[in-house]
């Protein structure tokens, strides 16, 4: 799409280097985070990437300051939408939810969905998520060689507690088709979403028909259970939350119709499972990594729950825990690039971003800033006490987004992530096998290898 590239005011934004004829196309499809980071330590803040033939060109414009993350999602949150080819393939597939939905459709489904996200009712869910995590558990001891893959166990994991607090009863029939399904659309929408020119989805090509065909099968189980939650409504109180969902209502808002139910049932399957899969992995291979962390953490694990199964009051009780987290999430976010469309001609730091410009926050970049992270590449769960929290810029860490559209669900993927990791760390003791994990953007961080660690009984060490 053509830009405007004028604007009032604001010097002209530093444009790295790439080829004649393509731009940085194949930096980004070869490696979109190596390139973001090394647009920000060749030219600072605010980055000009161009990529495509002439006439197909994206104009990127790249923002990795906190600041800069902050007027994009926050202090100008009205000039940014979600309008770029990408989010449009994720509505296409998977629906007009939260994650996509614009203006009074988003404002809508907020208010409907948000007494459904209490920190009470989401506390309530811990139960669940603990079943899941033991059932999980119980599995390895008959791994081979002692060895899993966090990356694949922390994705079957997530998969089935989330699908269980959306199901209830219905989460075996869900579970397994969405584990089917859902890679062969997201790879589908991944490749729409990044080329420079689509053919329709109507085509039969063998790609739209594998879609297609995968799309249906989720579609239909969705549909049919959500048929069933209408038919025989509950009251609400203690049900899961797809029942929650189609009892919402209100004079001013109406209710969800079912195809509204479904779109809100995918992006929370999508939204929900992935990212807090992304976090847990890679808690526990950087944990594994680092013996002297792994063993603080467990200590406390043991010293505040003893034998007993964690609840959601315990999240204040492991602070050390949720720094592990939380600095898990700052070196491996679960979104790493966050796209928006400019509507309006603006200034970020001083440079010009132009009506319609595509404008890319990566918190993957941000989250390395030296200027708020000495030595960004060292795993350092203590960057996250209280005081060095209240002293970094609130945008120097943002896995959750930020602003008016911030993830309704952070509080339910910090209470699964720290429940989950808690009974992790009392079962087994970490070391790892593959120590370096490559990993590329899809719609959420992807791991490109294995992330396989042996796991023992604690006191079980080899010498």
């Amino acid at each position: 799409m053509a830009v405007d590239t004028t604007a009032d005011s604001g010097r002209e934004t530093p444009e790295l280097s790439g080829l004649p004829l393509l731009g940085s196309l194949f930096d980004l499809k070869s490696d979109s985070l190596g390139t973001y980071l090394r647009a920000r330590q060749r030219h600072g803040d605010v980055v000009r990437v161009s990529a495509g033939p002439p006439g197909l060109r994206a104009e990127l414009y790249c923002v990795f300051s906190p600041e800069g993350a902050q007027q994009v999602l926050a202090s100008e949150a009205a000039n940014f939408r979600k309008d770029n080819p990408a989010y449009q393939e994720i509505r296409d597939s998977f629906g007009n939810g939260l994650l996509t939905s614009q203006d009074e459709d988003y404002l809508r489904q907020r208010r409907l969905v948000q007494p459904l996200f209490t920190r009470r009712r989401v506390d309530g869910y811990a139960g669940a998520v603990a079943e899941e995590t033991r059932a999980v558990l119980s599995g390895w001891q008959e791994a081979p060689g002692g060895v899993v893959d966090v990356c694949d166990e922390m994705m079957h994991l997530a998969l089935r507690a989330v699908s269980r607090i959306l199901f209830g009863t219905d989460v075996d029939a869900t579970a397994d088709v969405v584990a089917r399904s859902f890679p062969v659309i997201t790879d589908y929408v991944l490749r729409r979403g990044y080329s420079p020119a689509n053919i329709p989805r109507t085509w039969p090509t063998p790609a739209n028909r594998r879609a297609a065909a995968a799309l249906t099968e989720l579609y239909g189980v969705c549909d049919a259970i959500i048929g069933e939650r209408r038919a025989a409504p509950g009251d609400g109180a203690g049900e899961d939350l797809l029942t929650l969902l189609a009892a919402a209502r209100s004079a001013d808002d109406g209710e969800f119709d079912p195809s509204e139910l479904r779109d809100q049932v995918l992006i929370f399957l999508l939204a929900g499972h992935e990212t807090t899969a992304t976090s847990l992995a890679f808690a526990l291979h950087l944990l594994a990594r680092h013996p002297a962390e792994q063993d603080r953490a467990r200590e406390e694990v043991s010293r505040v729950l003893g034998d007993r199964t964690p609840g959601a009051a315990d999240l204040d009780r492991l602070p050390y825990l949720t720094r592990v987290l939380k600095e898990a999430m700052r070196l491996y976010p679960a979104a790493p690039v966050i796209g928006r469309k400019a509507v309006a001609a603006t200034e970020i730091a001083g440079h010009a971003v132009p009506a319609g410009a595509d404008v890319i926050l990566a918190p993957w970049v941000t989250h390395r800033h030296p200027d708020h992270w000495p030595d960004p590449e060292r795993f350092d769960p203590d960057r996250f006490t209280p005081q060095a929290e209240a002293e970094r810029a609130r945008y120097a860490w943002f896995p959750f987004g930020g602003g008016p559209r911030a993830c309704i669900g952070q509080h339910f993927s910090m209470l699964e992530s720290v429940i989950a990791l808690a009974m992790i760390l009392r079962e087994y003791e970490f070391e790892a096998v593959d120590t370096e994990v490559p990993v590329s953007v899809g719609i959420t961080l992807r791991a490109e290898g294995p992330a396989r660690c042996r796991v023992r009984r604690p006191g079980a060490r080899v010498s």
